[in-house]
């Protein structure tokens, strides 16, 4: 796919660590410019920038919290004005986990999660939508999880989360489609990132034991499969959940 994305613009939400970093790494390559956003980690950030130096003038950094309606709307607004063909793709990934059984989790961390995760994705979906719909095409692909359905103990809230996730790309699916917009969900399985950096030697082996190729995944994979959605060959896909989890 080299080459596939020279002149598009890209916005990767938690685009700067992680399995983020790894898509926006990965549109780079192919030739896109690339808007890597980022909540909080200033550090993660700027050592992505550092790495894409050879990529003169390709990545832009933006920090703001996927949460806040006013702070994305003002993410737009600056993308408009500097891009004046504006964003072909939104890759959505801006996630968080807050870990524990039902009866033990707390209302805050029920809140940070569906906030952060669903409600996030309404706020980035409604603008990117508006600015696609002013140009006839676009691509959306929401990163989501196989918890969406397999309803992993200790993780209620990222499970509702990420089953919200699905509901609403399938709903923008069927209302865009007629305007030459795709809108897609990604479900990575057990990748090798930050996100399991917390889970205890036991835990690590019961998840490698359940996935049927006995591996985690790479986050490049992962990007391979976003990319592969957002491709303008990728025409008639929508309202599809991939999911990339190595046969879990």
């Amino acid at each position: 796919m080299s080459g596939a994305f020279a002149g598009q613009t890209v916005v990767v939400t938690g685009g700067t660590r992680g399995l983020g970093r790894a898509v926006s790494a990965g549109f780079l390559e192919e030739g896109a410019r690339v808007w890597a956003t980022y909540r909080e980690d200033e550090r993660s950030a700027q050592g992505f920038a550092a790495e894409c130096e050879r990529f003169p003038g390709a990545l832009e950094l933006a920090r703001f919290d996927v949460r806040d309606y006013s702070a994305v709307e003002a993410f737009w607004a600056r993308l408009e004005d500097a891009e004046p063909g504006g964003a072909q793709v939104l890759v959505h990934g801006s996630g968080i986990r807050r870990d524990a059984a039902l009866a033990l989790l707390s209302s805050e961390d029920w809140s940070a999660v569906i906030d952060t995760n669903l409600t996030g994705t309404f706020h980035m979906c409604r603008f990117a939508v508006r600015h696609m719909l002013a140009r006839r095409y676009g691509r959306i692909v929401l990163i989501s999880s196989p918890a969406a359905h397999h309803g992993f103990e200790g993780q209620a809230a990222y499970s509702a989360s990420k089953a919200g996730q699905i509901g609403l790309m399938r709903s923008l699916a069927r209302e865009v489609a007629r305007k030459e917009i795709t809108v897609n969900c990604v479900s990575p399985g057990f990748v090798d990132t930050e996100l399991l950096a917390d889970l205890t030697e036991e835990q690590r082996k019961r998840h490698l034991a359940s996935v049927p190729l006995r591996r985690f995944g790479r986050p490049a994979e992962i990007a391979y499969a976003v990319r592969a959605l957002a491709a303008r060959e990728a025409s008639y896909i929508t309202g599809a959940n991939l999911e990339v989890a190595g046969g879990l």
